[in-house]
């Protein structure tokens, strides 16, 4: 019964990763730049194994990685018909970007494995949830550490950062700012991102 678990794990795993390296294979343009920023994320940071959450939506190891794909896939069919017109590779690029704050900085991780309390360890309880916070981490939010983080590796647009930095939509007070200015590419990403964490990661579908 575990082998067959453990199978249906790791098949679960590399499909994840052959649909993460399809949607890799639609940037084009900036094809140089961004591999390397994703060797600079899957090498120096969490980026493989990272949570989506400490508690919500997809809060076990790669979780992050599983979201993000689900994003980019989401927000392509979305795009394709809604507005054909707009590039797969800026939708790409923005799913897979829009929550790469959420792994902190090199070597110093935003979630931690969370360890059980003296109680919960004496009665042989495992932690309230699965990863806490990093409190050593200088505080930005998470749109804002994944600029941070891309910039040095590759150029991105306007309309792309926009999209990155206000991906939370109306979820997030910060974001009034931009209400009634969004470009269709912050759209598409909110809807997607809300699609893939409320629908399809809560097993709705």
């Amino acid at each position: 019964m575990l082998s067959l678990l453990q199978e249906h794990i790791e098949g679960f795993i590399v499909n994840v990763i052959k649909r993460y390296e399809s949607l890799q294979r639609k940037v084009i343009s900036r094809k140089d730049e961004f591999q390397n920023l994703i060797n600079f994320m899957e090498k120096k940071t969490s980026w493989l194994t990272c949570p989506a959450s400490t508690k919500y939506h997809l809060n076990r190891e790669g979780g992050l990685l599983e979201h993000s794909v689900n994003v980019a896939e989401t927000m392509l069919k979305i795009k394709h018909a809604l507005m054909p017109s707009l590039s797969d590779e800026s939708c790409v690029i923005v799913a897979l970007l829009h929550d790469l704050g959420k792994v902190g900085m090199p070597g110093n991780p935003q979630y931690l494995v969370n360890e059980p309390s003296e109680k919960q360890k004496r009665y042989g309880y495992k932690p309230s949830f699965p990863y806490r916070f990093n409190t050593e981490l200088t505080y930005l939010s998470v749109p804002i550490r994944s600029i941070y983080l891309a910039l040095p590796h590759m150029y991105l647009t306007e309309e792309e950062v926009q999209a990155i930095v206000y991906h939370d939509g109306q979820y997030v007070e910060d974001n009034r700012s931009s209400a009634a200015k969004e470009e269709p590419l912050t759209l598409l990403l909110q809807y997607a991102d809300t699609w893939s964490g409320f629908m399809i990661e809560e097993g709705k579908l």
